[in-house]
């Protein structure tokens, strides 16, 4: 069987406006991404973003998808991941196959546990222990297979309740669920029962803690998450594709230079930092040699691009163009 083609998606956080906004999922269509992901956060600037060191987010995940929809004709859309805890379940899942019925079949939709515990408490959720948390995010992926599949609902779990009524709308596509995190569980979870399997940080700090993150991400982190995913899934692996996201990148001619400061900046050597996996630092053509490797190594084949709305992703497009569909 030969290695499954490349593909990319861009994911963005913030905008300067309505127009600028729809202006960016345009040309993520336009430059060669397969989809546009949103994150599913709430906070903006304040003292509950600074506690979990996270970036603020300015749109909330079901509108903006709906919207980038709306301004495009082929890009899927999705969001990375749906945090299971914050809506009910059949709220959730009803929400998303309203989207995929309104684009035509263009969802993909994501689903993770939870982590960012200041969120929690900041809009008024409860932060349920991560096992309570993981419980939850197995019956909504249940109940999302349910209604994918059509027909009467029948889910009467802890967490999910969907009982008496037909799941409509019925999707237009096969609706992929990619299942996101780096725990052990949610990993063997993913191998199991994702489509895509989101191959995160290991959140468990219930912030972002760089130097946890970067411990359990490097090459010996990341073929552990690799045999957990396989565990899960056995004799299903080669359907099971691979995502990862890239939160750092930079197109650039002085490489170890740039490697160096950023690794300091994350306590890593030069050669760590341009073999981390959620980072490309160097030129069009190193960065493509790299994914090559990382498919090779790891068996990702899917990218999604953290637009950090500073630029340091508008010179990209020549990655996507080269190697999506490869």
């Amino acid at each position: 069987m030969g290695m499954r083609p490349f593909r990319f998606a861009m994911q963005g956080f913030d905008a300067d406006s309505a127009a600028d906004w729809r202006d960016k999922v345009r040309r993520a269509e336009a430059e060669g991404y397969s989809a546009y992901h949103l994150a599913d956060h709430y906070l903006g600037p304040g003292p509950a973003v600074d506690e979990a060191n996270h970036p603020p987010q300015v749109l909330a995940a079901v509108p903006a998808m709906a919207m980038a929809a709306e301004a495009t004709s082929t890009l899927k859309i999705g969001c990375r991941v749906f945090c299971t805890g914050y809506r009910p379940p059949a709220v959730l899942v009803k929400e998303a196959m309203t989207i995929d019925f309104l684009s035509e079949g263009r969802l993909e939709l994501g689903l993770g546990a939870g982590w960012i515990e200041a969120e929690y408490h900041a809009i008024g959720v409860p932060y349920d222990p991560v096992g309570r948390r993981i419980d939850r995010l197995e019956e909504t992926i249940q109940l999302a297979k349910a209604h994918r599949a059509g027909g009467q609902l029948n889910i009467a779990g802890t967490y999910a309740h969907a009982v008496g009524y037909e799941g409509l709308p019925r999707p237009k596509g096969p609706v992929p669920i990619m299942i996101g995190g780096g725990s052990p569980r949610v990993l063997r979870l993913a191998g199991r029962e994702a489509d895509i399997v989101s191959v995160n940080f290991n959140n468990r700090a219930g912030k972002i803690d760089p130097a946890t993150l970067v411990a359990t991400s490097m090459a010996d982190g990341t073929h552990d998450k690799m045999r957990w995913i396989r565990e899960g899934a056995g004799d299903r692996i080669g359907d099971v594709e691979l995502e990862t996201g890239i939160y750092y990148v930079t197109i650039t001619d002085r490489q170890r230079e740039t490697g160096e400061a950023m690794g300091n900046m994350l306590g890593l050597s030069t050669e760590d930092m341009l073999t981390f996996p959620h980072a490309l630092v160097g030129s069009i053509d190193f960065m493509c040699e790299e994914l090559e490797r990382r498919r090779e190594l790891y068996g990702f084949t899917y990218f999604s691009i953290l637009d950090r709305g500073d630029g340091s992703t508008d010179g990209f497009a020549p990655v996507v163009a080269r190697l999506a569909g490869k």
